[in-house]
């Protein structure tokens, strides 16, 4: 009778190798594909690079980060509460960006000009109650004009009142991290109890750069806005650093009479891209020149260095016990770019830390270790190493199989 059933196991075997295991169900259901989300953007840096700020700004705050590695080169007083004036519109248009990738709405969308948006004061494009325009357009006339009323049409059409846009900014700033921060209004008018940081600012700021759409509306200069009734709105940025700095391509500024005169700048030179952020300094003139040393001190002195690219393959391979073969290739689990000063890239050193062996079964994509990035010996970071293929059990499905129905070999 054994001999039976260890001849009806063969059959089997080699007529139907992918036969689940007795008691498991067979599941033929279509499985579910999640939607692309957009990928994460590193956290930003713990500590700056430098203790203090290299140049001596006339102001009450300042924050110079690097875009893609979130690492923060210098700050003063960066995570002093205070307003911004406009700069609080970077969360506005990040909310409208965010909408119009997930496909929530459109450029080309039509929106109806409210009493409550055509009435505001402060920076404003003169939109008329019942005017219609598209939000691609209201989008353009707050970035580029800042417009305070633009920014309400926008905000009651996407979540259906200013208040209820409010609500979303502080929910989307609490996900950012931005514990210094909150949100009273959409457009950065004085409000009680409104206020942000430096750090803050620069966070949101990077979160907005970092659609690229932004900046097809963040480079025009100067443009008419018609009001599809005979009147025509000359729109002019407001980021004369457009036109001042070399690589500048966008940003947002503000002022009032308590937050001073404001601006969150970005500039991009060559693979690397910088943000200034510049509070409460003493005149517009003022805010664009500290941005200007901001930037030229970082582009001048810092470069990115790619250390590591995810897929990468470890050199070698590591034992595998058990196993159909006595070893498994690695690869590496992760993207790392480090800022660092021109000239000390030999100053990072990588170190692997791996155990002596896996045990199989290995699937492709388990975690195996991870490689030490260290800067002068001190560990800045680690990147994850995983098996980049797969490794059975000797023995294999038909090991399994015969243990269950006749016994160990």
């Amino acid at each position: 009778m054994r001999k039976l059933i260890v001849a009806l196991l063969l059959s089997l075997l080699l007529s139907c190798q992918a036969l689940p295991v007795r008691g498991e169900a067979l599941d033929l259901s279509p499985t579910a594909v999640p939607a692309p989300t957009p990928a994460a953007l590193p956290p930003v840096s713990e500590a700056p690079l430098l203790q203090s700020p290299p140049i001596h700004p006339d102001c009450a705050a300042v924050l110079l980060m690097e875009a893609d590695s979130g690492q923060i080169i210098f700050e003063m007083n960066a995570d002093a509460p205070r307003p911004v004036a406009s700069v609080t519109k970077v969360m506005t248009i990040l909310l409208t960006l965010e909408q119009l990738a997930a496909g929530r709405v459109g450029v080309d969308d039509v929106i109806t000009i409210s009493p409550e948006a055509s009435g505001m004061g402060g920076s404003q494009v003169l939109l008329d109650t019942g005017e219609r325009q598209t939000v691609g357009t209201l989008l353009k006339c707050m970035i580029v004009g800042s417009a305070n009323d633009a920014a309400v049409a926008l905000a009651e059409a996407l979540y259906g009142s200013e208040a209820l846009c409010v609500d979303a900014m502080n929910r989307r700033a609490e996900e950012l991290g931005m514990a210094n921060t909150r949100f009273e209004n959409c457009t950065g008018l004085p409000a009680q109890g409104q206020h942000t940081t430096a750090r803050d600012v620069a966070v949101m700021s990077r979160q907005m750069f970092s659609h690229p759409d932004y900046f097809q509306y963040a480079s025009v200069w100067m443009e008419d806005l018609d009001h599809g009734d005979g009147r025509v709105t000359q729109l002019v940025n407001t980021n004369k650093l457009l036109k001042l700095y070399d690589g500048c391509d966008g940003g947002k500024t503000g002022s009032t009479n308590e937050a001073g005169y404001c601006v969150s700048a970005t500039a991009r030179r060559s693979d690397m891209r910088l943000i200034a952020v510049v509070l409460g300094a003493g005149s517009g003139k003022e805010r664009f020149a500290i941005a200007r040393q901001m930037f030229d001190f970082g582009f001048a002195n810092y470069r990115k260095y790619p250390v590591a690219v995810r897929g990468t393959r470890v050199k070698g391979t590591l034992p595998v016990t058990g196993g159909e073969r006595d070893g498994v290739a690695l690869m590496l689990d992760g993207d790392l770019t480090l800022l660092v000063n021109r000239g000390d890239e030999q100053r990072v050193q990588l170190s692997p830390d791996l155990p002596e062996s896996l045990t199989a079964p290995v699937r492709e994509g388990q975690r195996a270790g991870s490689v030490v990035v260290c800067v002068e010996g001190r560990e800045i970071a680690r990147i994850p190493v995983v098996a980049a293929e797969s490794v059975a059990a000797r023995g294999g499905a038909f090991k399994r199989i015969w243990e269950k129905w006749v016994g160990p070999f």
